[in-house]
This record gives structure tokens, sequence and C-alpha cells, in this order.
């Protein structure tokens, strides 16, 4: 339970998330952020805060080279897999193997990593996962022609998601990261 929102905007990759932890009807306001910096690397989790651990303090992500979106689709993408893998958070189901749902902003660019490990980059520039999804997706494409700040337009989805969602809380968190910051290492 969750909605995480991202948006490019001039270059800059903005990620905002909020702060519910749920299980079942239980909810619990958390204190540890799903929206980080890792080694030059925006990230913003759902599915499970000990995934969100894993990728935030144990993951080492390789610096981009060359075709990036080759590059997320296969080095960045193994690495998130042994180190998932490591921290005993990836699961196999019938030889497939999964982890879970992220969203990852680098060198400019905005990516959704889906549970399969398939790397997404959508044509609008914005993306959003977690339970409020589609009603941040709402938000994000009413805000999209508007002169709204890009900082504002996702505090705007999460509030969105929030009022008509029972798994979105805030406080919310927004994180930016311009296209120069140096990514790996």
């Amino acid at each position: 339970m969750t909605a995480i929102v991202g948006l490019v905007h001039q270059g800059t990759v903005y990620i905002g998330g909020d702060s519910a932890g749920a299980s079942g009807w239980s909810l619990t306001v958390r204190a540890d952020s799903k929206v980080f910096h890792n080694n030059g690397y925006l990230f913003g989790f759902t599915t499970s805060f000990r995934m969100g651990q894993l990728i935030r303090y144990s993951l080492k992500p390789p610096k981009p080279v060359g075709d990036i979106e080759r590059f997320m689709a296969t080095r960045f993408i193994d690495t998130v897999r042994e180190c998932l893998k490591a921290g005993g958070w990836a699961r196999r189901d019938s030889e497939r193997e999964e982890g879970g749902t992220f969203l990852v902003g680098v060198k400019g660019r905005l990516f959704t990593v889906h549970d399969d490990y398939q790397v997404a980059e959508a044509a609008d520039g914005y993306a959003a996962v977690g339970v409020g999804d589609e009603i941040a997706l709402g938000a994000l494409f009413a805000t999209a022609q508007s002169r709204m700040a890009p900082q504002r337009r996702v505090e705007t989805a999460l509030r969105a998601a929030e009022r008509f969602s029972a798994g979105v809380r805030g406080p919310f968190v927004c994180l930016s990261q311009p296209p120069g910051v140096i990514a790996g290492g």
C-alpha cells in the first residue's frame, strides 16, 4: 500500500512518496522514507520496506554506461537482483524470479522497475506505482499543461491519492535529482 510518484521536468527527475506502512486493515505512518538517493540514483519504492532497505543500504548501483535503456535492463537489473537475493528478498515461483516495484531516476530519466524486473520508461515523462498509482496518474495528467512547479505536481498527485485511497498517507517526501549528477561508482 503506497503511492510513489515520479516525473521528469527539464532534465530533472522528481520522485515523491507517502509514509504509509500497511498490512491488511492496519496502517502505520512510518518515519523511514520510501524516497531516497543512493550513489547518484534517485529511488522511490513500494512492495516492501525490507526491499527498500536493501536498495537503500546494500545496493551498490553501477555507473551507467552506453545506451541507458540497455544498461538499465541488463547491468543495473543484474545488480539489483543480486542485492535482493543476497538480502533474502528475491522470490522464485515456477522457475521465475520476482523482486518488487520501484521508480528510479538516473541521468535525467525516470524508469519503473516492476516485480518481474522489467524496466519501463513512460512516454509521458511521469509514472506512479503502488495502490494509489491510478489516482496519482490522473492528477499528473490533469496538471501536465499547467504552469505548476514539478514538485507541486508530485505533491498534488500524492494528495489526490491520499484523499481517494485508504492505503496512502502523508507526510509526503519529494526529492529531486538534476541530470548532471554522476551516478554509480
